[in-house]
């Protein structure tokens, strides 16, 4: 499991300078300048979402994009529920493209060993699939509410390229070609932060040793429970392809989607794809399924924002079904 968490940390470092040089925040002003009405304005930030997910981990993406989103819907004047919700639906629905976009691909498919460009191959279709539905089911619910804007003001944002922008160019070329990038991409981290000098304070705020290090913990006790007992795999095993996605959901709302990964796959599973879905997917039905939901809520919280554990639930009943269901069919083609 090591290899997981080592190169999440190291992906959350590569956030942490791209954050401090301004990537983030001037992709949000940029975004508040389009010509564009409320509606297609969340499409394409949740566009954007997908973007920063793939590339850069989706607890990154939680991480920095939502204090995004609300600068963004705050400056033009639009609704903010939307965004905010948009922000953590997104980022777990477009956690299929690459290995090092969410810890449970490198966990589940941990036997395999194939390089991030075999990965996007066999995943695309199904990660295409997630995201564009789970996008059509936020606007169809937030329809009404991404109502008339009233008068915002331009931000004022700028970026800086440097340390931040080749951290993410290199630590997305090692993801891509190594089968192994977990290493090379902490040492690109590491030396990232080094080099632009960020201050430690604002490296431990994204990057949550206790709450990696709980997960962690957590995760080799289920893995040494699932290595010990093998019912769980031996369940797993006896399902087909569609079972396995709805199993992999309900696993990850009642223990997290990091440990049940490590439950179910103490020997490779016969649907690992399928099972990915419903790990990666069902998250989005409660706030208890990732560590991504967990950075959200904490985060929207410190920006006096007011996400709702409730409504997050309430949303997600109609998002992940219908975005298992595209994925499946579409891994299926």
């Amino acid at each position: 499991m090591w290899p997981a968490f080592a190169l999440v940390t190291g992906l959350l470092l590569v956030g942490v300078v791209a954050e401090a040089d301004g990537l983030f925040a001037t992709a949000g002003a940029q975004l508040a300048r389009i010509p564009v009405g409320p509606h297609t304005l969340l499409v394409v930030a949740l566009a954007l979402v997908a973007l920063v997910t793939a590339i850069l981990n989706l607890d990154t993406s939680v991480f920095f994009l939502t204090p995004v989103m609300l600068h963004l819907a705050r400056e033009r004047g639009i609704d903010e529920v939307p965004f905010l919700y948009g922000v953590v639906f997104m980022s777990n629905a477009a956690s299929l493209f690459l290995p090092g976009s969410n810890l449970t691909n490198l966990i589940v498919l941990h036997h395999e060993h194939v390089a991030g460009a075999t990965f996007f191959l066999r995943m695309w279709a199904a990660a295409a699939a997630a995201a564009v539905t789970t996008t059509l089911v936020l606007l169809a619910v937030f329809w009404r509410r991404l109502g008339e804007e009233h008068d915002g003001r331009d931000g004022d944002a700028r970026a800086h390229f440097g340390v931040g922008a080749a951290a993410i160019a290199v630590a997305t070329v090692l993801v891509l070609v190594l089968s192994s990038p977990a290493l090379p991409v902490l040492v690109v981290g590491v030396s990232a932060v080094l080099l632009a000098g960020t201050q430690r304070a604002r490296v431990l705020a994204a990057v949550d040793l206790r709450t990696l290090g709980l997960l962690f913990l957590l995760a080799c006790l289920l893995g040494g429970v699932g290595r010990w007992w093998n019912g769980p795999h031996a369940v797993l095993d006896s399902l087909g392809r569609w079972p396995t996605a709805a199993f992999g959901a309900g696993s990850a709302v009642l223990v997290n989607n990091l440990p049940a990964a490590v439950l179910l796959t103490p020997e490779p599973p016969q649907h690992a794809r399928a099972l990915l879905l419903g790990l990666n997917l069902g998250p989005n039905l409660a706030v208890t399924g990732s560590l991504s939901a967990i950075l959200w809520l904490r985060v929207a919280r410190s920006l006096d924002a007011r996400p709702s554990v409730r409504t997050y639930s309430a949303i997600g009943l109609a998002v992940v079904p219908v975005s298992i269901v595209a994925a499946l069919a579409a891994l299926s083609v």
